[in-house]
């Protein structure tokens, strides 16, 4: 891989900060909780198909008493698309080369009354630059406090930005988190961002702010719900809806994830890939 040039590097720097304030409020949460887990972190390197270094990640898992299993990724790596799957990355399709940058994370709770939720923000250069991510709640048991405290947080960044952002970033939230063959949303939706054209430098800094406010957001609002119902009773009934969501939110990931098949067609960690996965579920 290529050395990185300045954005490479100042989007690199900015995931890996957020993944380390976001794993450190997660693991308060579970000392609140009483319990000592911590993050697992293993590092990965990656080879490019051409044979060269493609780069790498870290994957950090963690399995607790209110996190029953969350992961939260940084990779950056860079290299040559292989084949037809050039021509389904914007800007690949006379280039076939590329550098990514992000982190990803998905958090699968032990209370069924406490949301799942993910959250992405990654930098992508081809031939073109530019940002895309956003976060969704995914919720067995939705509250409309919660649901309605998630939005408006995300709101609130976008609205920083351009007032604009929000609900054409919520609409398409609402689009891409859809199992067709359920005929159902993943969850509550939202915001979902992709192709945040970067080419000049005061765009980059431009979305480059409005991608690390996205973080910030989430690392707002989501501890806040988590610790708003982590201590609710739950009953058997309960955990059996969890379990049949979960269903659909694994089949959801591996059938129409764009990110579970970016990795897997660039060579990622397996493991980090499919950590999106929950730990355990139902079919009925």
């Amino acid at each position: 891989m290529n050395a990185l040039d300045p954005q490479q590097q100042r989007a690199r720097a900015w995931f890996e900060d957020l993944r380390d304030s976001i794993c450190a409020e997660f693991e308060a949460i579970e000392r609140e909780a009483g319990s000592d887990a911590a993050f697992d972190y293993i590092a990965w390197d990656r080879t490019d198909p051409s044979g060269e270094p493609g780069g790498g990640g870290v994957r950090g898992v963690m399995k607790g008493k209110v996190f029953e299993k969350v992961g939260v990724n940084v990779s950056t790596v860079g290299g040559t698309f292989e084949g037809d799957f050039a021509k389904s990355i914007h800007g690949a399709g006379d280039d076939p080369r590329f550098f990514a940058t992000g982190i990803s994370l998905v958090a699968h709770m032990a209370n069924p009354h406490v949301p799942a939720v993910h959250m992405n923000t990654r930098f992508l250069v081809t031939t073109k630059r530019w940002f895309g991510g956003g976060a969704d709640l995914n919720p067995p048991i939705p509250y409309d406090e919660d649901t309605a405290d998630f939005h408006a947080r995300l709101q609130a960044a976008c609205d920083v930005h351009d007032p604009a952002h929000y609900p054409r970033f919520k609409a398409w939230a609402d689009d891409y988190f859809y199992i067709p063959h359920r005929n159902v949303h993943r969850g509550v939706g939202g915001i979902f961002y992709d192709h945040l054209e970067s080419g000049d430098n005061s765009t980059w800094e431009a979305n480059f702010a409005f991608t690390q406010d996205v973080g910030r957001a989430f690392l707002d609002i989501f501890p806040t719900i988590v610790r708003r119902r982590m201590a609710t009773p739950f009953t058997d009934a309960d955990k059996a809806r969890q379990l049949e969501w979960r269903g659909r939110y694994a089949e959801f990931n591996l059938v129409y994830d764009r990110g579970t098949l970016f990795g897997l067609k660039t060579g990622g960690n397996i493991d980090a890939i499919l950590m999106s996965l929950p730990p355990l579920a139902t079919w009925s």
